[in-house]
């Protein structure tokens, strides 16, 4: 089973659920696919066995072949290669990577080169655990090849689960995409609710089943859990701030490991969303 966790803002606690929802399976994978800034490894601290680079292939043009046509240039989206008067011009860190442009190409006159847009680090945590996390090198504009490419290598586990990218972005949807079940992590302040509406409505239009933990749940209001109970949404569980889980998560902790209160809740979550056998 697939369950991906995500927010519609960051500072809600998914990394922080994430981590500690699988510390608390007896059998799992975790990978953490935000990929601009992944955190989970600075909590989980498991050793690593490999390194992958991965690669993003963008186009070449040959100038002897091209009649500047513009076929390429109209194709293109995200203006990645623009025909000009006198040459086609590429724009590698804007290429998405589809290969369109050689498809419409008359001519032949497009190939491909490779570029190094990241890793996949492999890291051992204990037996019957593993976690893998992505890094886009700085300066690209996409990782979702990068988080293709993890989802890709993990998709016979068992059970899997995703940390995602916050919002909705492009990310965020390659994240959630194909997963079974989806947590929301959300806080009970104006802005929390704002951001969870649209991962609602994401989540909606993806037609994937979830429910939502409420961080935070003795700051804010009320008006996420009536809005929760207007929509018809499933409360998976509520978790209060103490100051003394800020503290822990500052140092790099596991909450569960210092709280049975938190591990309760996780367990909670996991009974719900999985059943009592994985708990």
């Amino acid at each position: 089973m697939k369950i991906a966790i995500l927010s519609g803002k960051g500072g809600t606690g998914k990394t922080t659920l994430s981590v500690n929802l699988f510390s608390c399976l007896k059998k799992a994978t975790l990978i953490d696919t935000d990929v601009e800034e992944p955190n989970s490894h600075l909590f989980l601290k498991g050793t690593t066995y490999h390194d992958e680079i991965v690669y993003k292939k963008y186009p070449v043009v040959n100038h002897d072949l091209c009649t500047l046509c513009g076929k390429c240039g109209d194709f293109c989206n995200f203006n990645a290669i623009i025909p000009a008067k006198k040459k086609v011009l590429v724009f590698d860190d804007l290429c998405h990577d589809c290969g369109g442009c050689r498809l419409v190409c008359p001519t032949n006159a497009i190939s491909y080169k490779d570029k190094k847009i990241g890793n996949i680090y492999y890291q051992s945590i204990e037996e019957n655990k593993q976690f893998l996390y992505g890094k886009l090198t700085v300066g690209e504009i996409s990782g979702v090849k990068i988080i293709e490419h993890l989802k890709n290598i993990t998709k016979k586990e068992e059970i899997l689960l995703i940390d995602s990218p916050p919002g909705t972005s492009c990310s965020t949807v390659a994240a959630i995409e194909g997963a079974d079940y989806c947590i929301i992590a959300a806080e009970p302040t104006p802005f929390g609710l704002s951001d969870m509406r649209m991962v609602v409505e994401l989540l909606r239009e993806e037609k994937v089943n979830y429910g939502v933990v409420v961080n935070k749940s003795n700051l804010g209001n009320n008006d996420i859990y009536e809005y929760l109970e207007k929509e018809g949404i499933e409360l998976l569980e509520s978790i209060e701030f103490r100051e003394e889980f800020a503290r822990i998560i500052a140092r790099g902790e596991l909450l569960v490991d210092h709280s049975d209160y938190v591990k309760d809740k996780m367990k909670n979550i996991i009974k719900k969303v999985l059943g009592d056998t994985y708990a």
